[in-house]
């Protein structure tokens, strides 16, 4: 199948989605966001030709992203909200063993993942007072995603790949980083449409570039 068919399809969704989270609807994001996630997983299933490790890990982080999207619906039940960071915590660390298995650590790669740690640490620092018993799973949750974006750097350093795949991973990395800071401002500091007008469609490139990814692979 066509990825390209897919997204088309995925952008009409995307628009009811930010419609409904502009709504505050819950019973129109159920409709909605499954479907929408679920075209992301369906991409990566239609690019692999022959399962890698890298394949079966990319999928599976999608699968489980896919898992976290329907719990974050219900963002004001703790424990839903809280299984939902768990699975996106699970895919992170998918997508972290995927990068950094066929990375290249350098000098670059290494310093601009002292960058990341620095900002990841500003931003805990600044969400701490607003995480009341939230800390230790958000902590876990920026620090899985402070090294993806690091795994994804060592990846995109990697000369032997595919360098379409090197760009659709690293652009998305950041994109999911970028966006993640939106969520936990909306869930921990203030939660206003802007930042679901700005996070959920980063969200969604970065996942489908991650799924497209594993056609070059």
């Amino acid at each position: 199948m066509d990825h390209y068919l897919i997204l088309m399809a995925a952008l009409p969704l995307l628009i009811s989605l930010l419609y409904f989270e502009k709504k505050e609807s819950i019973k129109g994001l159920l409709i909605v966001k499954p479907v929408l996630s679920s075209l992301f997983v369906v991409t990566a299933f239609f690019q692999i030709q022959g399962y890698t490790f890298y394949h079966s890990l990319i999928l599976t982080g999608l699968i489980l992203s896919l898992i976290g999207d329907i719990c974050l619906i219900f963002f004001f039940h703790k424990k839903v909200f809280t299984a939902g960071l768990g699975a996106f915590l699970a895919g992170h660390v998918m997508y972290t063993i995927a990068f950094f298995r066929l990375g290249e650590l350098g000098a670059i790669s290494t310093a601009v993942g002292g960058f990341f740690i620095i900002i990841s640490v500003v931003i805990f620092m600044h969400l701490k007072s607003h995480l009341g018993n939230m800390r230790a799973p958000v902590l876990a949750y920026i620090t899985i995603i402070t090294a993806m974006v690091i795994g994804a750097v060592s990846y995109s350093n990697q000369s032997a790949i595919n360098i379409t795949a090197r760009y659709l991973v690293l652009i998305g990395a950041l994109l999911f980083y970028i966006s993640d800071i939106f969520v936990a401002r909306h869930r921990f500091v203030q939660k206003e449409f802007l930042n679901r007008a700005i996070g959920l469609p980063m969200y969604y490139a970065a996942q489908f570039l991650f799924a497209i990814s594993t056609c070059f692979n």
